[in-house]
């Protein structure tokens, strides 16, 4: 049987619609990755990643702030519900949106009233790439469950060949810290350069290696802290 578009106001209005959802999914897709701008001597990292966003604003060892949450994309709009801020707490639970245009590798938008030009520096389909929550750590020979309870959560996103991991309790708006950088995982070795840290600058520009692989879709990942403690963990995707 042939449609006939122009005489059925139904099917053309699920036509549109879904031509509507195709759009909407094309945009979502295209922001997926990192982007960056600079000013002087201050970097600015967009990363977009399974529907999560962040913003990092650093110097050379100058942290300066972030913030983020999960995001959606409407009418190539970007839809923020604002989950931390380190800068501004009382803009915990609001939720923020702006225009945006992709052309080629540039992105335009405004974000707090503020104009802005990025490039993309990924494009956050590494097999890493995702949004994480350890789920698991190894104590006496043997990886124990850990159960989330409350508000209070530790992420780590990872997407575009840069990472950021932030400790924050959307429900109290408190923001406890955050680390950042460009990471790779080559051959089963995961390393991190750190570009930003909020608790001690001094971390800037040190490297740590672990070893790692995805096992049934977890993030295994072992080795020495920072601190020199060793170190083995279990991460899951956050849905």
């Amino acid at each position: 049987m042939k449609l006939n578009l122009r005489g059925s106001p139904v099917i053309m209005m699920v036509f549109l619609l879904l031509i509507s959802a195709a759009v909407k999914a094309q945009s979502a897709a295209a922001l997926t990755g990192s982007w960056q701008s600079q000013e002087g001597d201050t970097k600015t990292v967009l990363l977009f990643q399974d529907n999560y966003f962040t913003q990092s604003v650093f110097k050379a060892k100058e942290f300066v702030m972030t913030f983020g949450g999960p995001y959606t994309v409407e009418n190539n709009a970007i839809k923020i519900n604002v989950e931390f801020n380190s800068a501004n707490g009382e803009e915990v639970g609001k939720q923020l949106t702006s225009n945006f245009s992709i052309n080629g590798n540039n992105l335009q938008l405004a974000l707090n009233n503020k104009a802005a030009s990025l490039q993309r520096t990924g494009d956050g389909s590494a097999p890493l790439d995702g949004v994480w929550q350890i789920t698991g750590r190894m104590q006496e020979g043997k990886v124990e469950p850990i159960n989330h309870t409350g508000t209070r959560k530790t992420l780590k996103m990872l997407t575009g060949g840069r990472f950021q991991w932030f400790a924050i309790d959307p429900a109290t708006k408190m923001f406890s810290g955050t680390g950042g950088g460009t990471y790779s995982f080559v051959n089963g070795k995961y390393t991190e350069n750190i570009e930003l840290f909020s608790r001690d600058n001094n971390r800037v520009g040190a490297s740590l290696s672990f070893d790692g692989k995805l096992e049934n879709g977890d993030w295994h990942h072992s080795g020495l802290s920072s601190a020199g403690a060793s170190i083995y963990e279990v991460w899951g995707r956050v849905e």
